[in-house]
């Protein structure tokens, strides 16, 4: 008896399902847009249902993954046996490349009644000037960027980064760089002259040597003058100097663990400066670990040495201060960073952070 009275509940149940996931049918719930162009402007499907239950129904929302899809519905209530459409338009302005967006369509229920789909491909536009060079300098000068962020930059290697510079205007301009910051290790090549119309490259080298290694932050900067007149334009270009990851090896390697990767004094007095916690550095591969350098930003110190050998599985322990300022107050964010010979995480950034209660 029971059994039955539990496949009757069963039968029952899926019933129902299956007349909750019939009220709003859809002849479709995919549309294919194929290929076609980001410069062709919007595109536009239409979905048709129908309502197949004994009561009137409502769509109150239509909820898409993007903000590029946008539904068009009918808010009035369906009647039974009548149909209704959901028209979707797709806006591939700046986003060439595979698309795949999901619309739910909602009604009183706490599932939604349907799921759509739209898919296609985009074909890239041409770019403006203006867009592939955004970096408006003076005299028609334009820039593709003013950073070269290089990450890291290997002992006894040669590495190359570009900007990309352009002449809009109908005179030909001089370009010259002035250093501001230099590391001594970039090399510059760049056009002192540029005709109109014409398309150009800023190109940076880094070259860290072998025989006089350097680690740790490496930055350039450079301001930009055009015939001859300084402009607001900063080139720059930073990395990290480390070893090469060939030349640390994999075998007998080593590896670093630290004992905290944010240093937290939480709310402290000014009175009470400077702050001082001790971080433990452990070598816990099977090589031996050198500190290659330790920097500090403002107003911290660490008592670890620059070429210190950690040998495996051993353990330093030193002090982390932060001294605070009379100007400092409220929540302070400085950094403790270790570049070592860890081939895996050559560089390690500590946070040392405070609240300033006066």
């Amino acid at each position: 008896m029971k059994s039955q009275i539990r496949f009757i509940l069963l039968i029952f149940t899926l019933l129902v399902a299956k007349s909750a996931l019939s009220q709003l049918h859809f002849e479709s719930v995919s549309h294919d847009f194929g290929t076609f162009g980001e410069a062709d402007g919007k595109v536009s499907c239409t979905f048709r249902a129908v309502n197949n239950s004994r009561k009137p129904l409502i769509i109150r929302n239509i909820a898409t993954s993007c903000g590029c899809t946008v539904p068009e519905f009918q808010r009035s209530p369906i009647l039974p046996g009548d149909s209704t459409t959901v028209r979707v338009t797709y806006d591939p302005y700046g986003r060439p490349g595979i698309f795949d967006r999901k619309l739910y369509v909602w009604g009183t229920a706490e599932k939604p009644m349907a799921v759509l789909e739209i898919k296609g491909t985009v074909t890239p536009r041409p770019k403006s000037i203006a867009e592939r060079y955004p970096i408006e300098a003076a005299g028609g000068i334009r820039l593709s960027a003013t950073h070269c962020a290089y990450t890291y930059i290997y002992i006894g290697a040669e590495m190359q980064s570009a900007i990309g510079i352009t002449n809009t205007s109908d005179k030909a301009r001089t370009l010259r760089l002035e250093p501001i910051e230099e590391s001594g290790l970039m090399t510059l090549h760049y056009p002192t002259s540029l005709q109109p119309d014409i398309t150009e490259s800023i190109n940076f080298t880094y070259k860290n040597p072998s025989e006089a290694p350097r680690y740790g932050t490496i930055q350039d900067s450079y301001r930009l003058y055009i015939d001859n007149e300084p402009t607001q334009i900063i080139l720059m270009a930073h990395g990290v100097g480390i070893d090469k990851p060939a030349k640390m090896g994999k075998e007998g390697a080593p590896e670093v663990q630290l004992s905290e990767n944010i240093i937290k004094f939480g709310a402290v007095k000014r009175a009470n400066s400077p702050l001082e916690r001790r971080l433990t550095i452990t070598n816990s591969g099977s090589g031996v670990l050198y500190l290659r350098t330790v920097e500090c930003s403002k107003g911290v110190q660490a008592q670890f040495e620059t070429g210190t050998a950690i040998g495996p599985k051993q353990s330093l322990t030193g002090v982390v201060r932060l001294t605070l300022s009379p100007s400092q107050a409220g929540f302070v964010s400085e950094y403790l960073t270790l570049v070592t010979n860890d081939a895996a995480r050559p560089m390690r950034r500590i946070r040392v952070t405070a609240i300033i209660e006066e």
